[in-house]
């Protein structure tokens, strides 16, 4: 994918499987999924890929997100993200900057490997109130204590929207965790946004009250999901998620009475 000058590249990492409607509901509704079966599998399973984007942008080549890594517990399997970066003949030395939408173990998952960070010359980003939430604050997640605290001084905090790269901004988009973040890139008058995990499925874009049970606070999540659409609806920008079929990007239409995804 090409936003005016820059390029974006899909890393995939892995896959991740869930049932549908154990992890995706709407309140009052007993059978969201009934118009939206061909969104999944024929045992009502959803096929969540995993991984991340890079961008190449100036002469920095930055990764958002890194997909889970060397994992294995059955329903979630990762291990090519660097098989994928070496496909689009990038090594690790290569990666400038890796930032993070967010701290969920899958999307951490090659920021270190056994203790070491995976990318040499990398400064790695992450907004302050996820590492506060995942890392220092009263409840820790032990995976992501062990992936991250091991980047030392490679990570930087931030705490306000900045700029990573020439055209790759970071928004601060609560929700889903604390410290969630989206990535707007712009060049040439075009316009596109890495959505982290503000968007699990693209049926979240088709009816506004759709509930992951992931989300930390689902009212703010909702609230910021259903702005994206309206303003990608409005402005045509491009929008892309990891966990979206084929991780590709897309644009919001809009009809008469529905609001809906379609990949490109």
């Amino acid at each position: 994918m090409k936003i005016g000058g820059m390029e974006v590249l899909a890393v995939a990492d892995g896959m991740g499987v869930e049932v549908a409607a154990d992890i995706l509901t709407r309140p009052g509704v007993d059978d969201p999924w009934a118009c939206h079966d061909h969104h999944r599998e024929d045992d009502a399973t959803l096929r969540l890929p995993l991984g991340g984007f890079c961008v190449r942008t100036g002469e920095r080549v930055v990764l958002v997100d890194a997909g889970v890594g060397a994992f294995d517990d059955g329903p979630y399997r990762g291990g090519a993200l660097l098989d994928s970066l070496a496909g689009y003949g990038i090594t690790p030395a290569d990666v400038t900057d890796v930032v993070f939408t967010h701290l969920h173990f899958d999307h951490i998952g090659w920021a270190t490997h056994d203790g070491t960070p995976v990318f040499p010359n990398a400064l790695y980003r992450a907004h302050r109130a996820d590492w506060q939430h995942f890392v220092t604050g009263p409840a820790p997640q032990p995976h992501a204590v062990d992936k991250l605290t091991p980047l030392g001084p490679r990570l930087e905090l931030f705490d306000t929207d900045t700029t990573i790269a020439p055209g790759l901004d970071a928004v601060h988009t609560p929700g889903h965790t604390p410290g969630s973040t989206v990535y707007v890139l712009s060049d040439g008058g075009q316009r596109a946004i890495l959505l982290g995990d503000v968007v699990h499925s693209v049926v979240q874009f088709s009816e506004r009250d759709w509930q992951v049970i992931w989300d930390v606070d689902p009212a703010t999540a909702s609230t910021a999901r259903n702005r994206i659409a309206d303003q990608a609806a409005e402005t045509g920008d491009l929008l892309a998620a990891a966990h979206f079929p084929g991780m590709r990007f897309g644009r919001i239409i809009t009809g008469d009475t529905d609001r809906r995804f379609v990949a490109i």
